[in-house]
């Protein structure tokens, strides 16, 4: 009993049972506060501190489309985007307009990872005559867990004045069945952090899944992770399989979201921007139904009947309802091409009007497209 008194007096007790024998020993304020983990203590900012600091503006290497940060740039197989970042390395490392925005001038990596150096080589001929000097190359490099931070850090050592580094494809610089959440978010973290310690910007080529997605940027290859953790990024996207248009879609956090319409030119084997209306246009006179349908209003400059007539004197197979949507579809584009069409209903048909008029005397060379039609390139 003097111990237990003892012991009460130093601070400890005992639960008892209903034996009155001691169960379970509570530890005291002072034991508890020796086994507290030591931490470091946070560092704030007051409100009044971070109204007296002063931010940098944005640096862009394309003006207004292309912040310094971490990018990825994705798209379907062979849907051109090799051609478009190709281009891009060689408007920044030229100072020349990307997509009719200025570019910031500088030295320019470009890590082509999954083709031979021969290839790059016949791109680059046909997409320039001359490639400029600040443009660099490399078709091998390290993982990201295994020496590419270094690899680009000493290039940008080497090459003071590099603002642009272009990863193709972010697949070949990852662990494999990298594609978790953790896993995605941590790869673009860890590209994010490089492209910041170095104020350049990162863009990294990847893949977008086979599945269409109801939201464009759900569409990326991964998990969420890649997308919460990058600084923007860029959908290309083709309006049809085989056509040179198409859009390039993208979200930032420096910039507005936005959608650039775009056209692949074969003979350039460049994108370009272009206009809704130019895009529709050209889609117009590369529809076998439309094209038909302007060369028969050249030669008949009025036309009287139903859509069922109208489709049976073209010598098209595409039916009457589909005839109609596709000129509901390309009402405006027909209308600048000077084509002007009315329905109204007689008893139990729908008629059609439609009256052709010259806008000028060389109006025939409108009809055609100032573009060739043709298969876009494989990315």
């Amino acid at each position: 009993m003097n111990q237990y008194k003892k012991e009460i007096a130093a601070g400890r007790y005992y639960v008892h049972n209903t034996n009155s024998s001691p169960s379970q020993t509570v530890v005291t304020e002072p034991e508890n506060k020796q086994k507290r983990k030591k931490f470091k203590k946070l560092k704030t900012v007051s409100g009044d501190e971070l109204m007296k600091k002063t931010v940098k503006p944005v640096r862009f290497v394309v003006k207004d489309l292309l912040p310094r940060g971490l990018n990825i740039v994705a798209g379907k197989r062979k849907e051109g985007k090799s051609w478009l970042m190709l281009d891009l390395c060689f408007s920044v490392a030229a100072g020349e307009s990307f997509m009719d925005h200025p570019t910031e001038q500088g030295t320019v990596l470009y890590l082509d990872l999954e083709d031979p150096e021969t290839r790059l080589i016949q791109r680059a001929r046909e997409i320039r005559d001359v490639i400029p000097s600040k443009f660099h190359e490399a078709t091998r490099a390290g993982k990201l867990s295994s020496g590419l931070a270094e690899q680009i850090e000493d290039f940008v050592r080497d090459h003071p004045d590099t603002n642009l580094i272009v990863i193709d494809t972010l697949q070949k610089i990852r662990k494999p069945k990298g594609d978790t959440y953790a896993g995605d978010y941590q790869v673009v973290s860890s590209l994010k952090n490089l492209a910041d310690k170095l104020n350049i910007a990162i863009v990294c080529i990847h893949h977008t899944r086979k599945m269409k997605a109801k939201d464009t940027f759900d569409s990326v290859l991964g998990s969420t992770g890649l997308t919460a953790a990058a600084d923007g990024i860029y959908v290309m996207e083709r309006k049809a399989e085989g056509k040179p248009f198409g859009k390039l879609s993208f979200i930032s956090r420096d910039i507005p979201d936005g959608e650039i319409s775009v056209r692949f030119d074969h003979n350039t084997c460049r994108w370009y921007r272009v206009t809704p209306s130019d895009m529709e246009r050209e889609l117009l006179l590369a529809d076998e139904a439309m094209s038909a349908l302007i060369d028969f209003m050249k030669r008949e400059t009025v036309f009287k009947g139903t859509a069922t007539e109208l489709f049976e004197r073209l010598g098209l197979k595409i039916g009457a309802n589909n005839l109609s949507s596709k000129l509901a579809k390309y009402e405006n584009s027909l209308r600048n091409l000077g084509i002007e069409f009315t329905k109204d209903r007689r008893k139990t048909q729908r008629m059609l009007t439609l009256i052709y008029t010259p806008k000028t005397m060389g109006d025939d060379e409108t009809m055609i497209s100032q573009h060739g039609v043709t298969m876009v390139k494989s990315a």
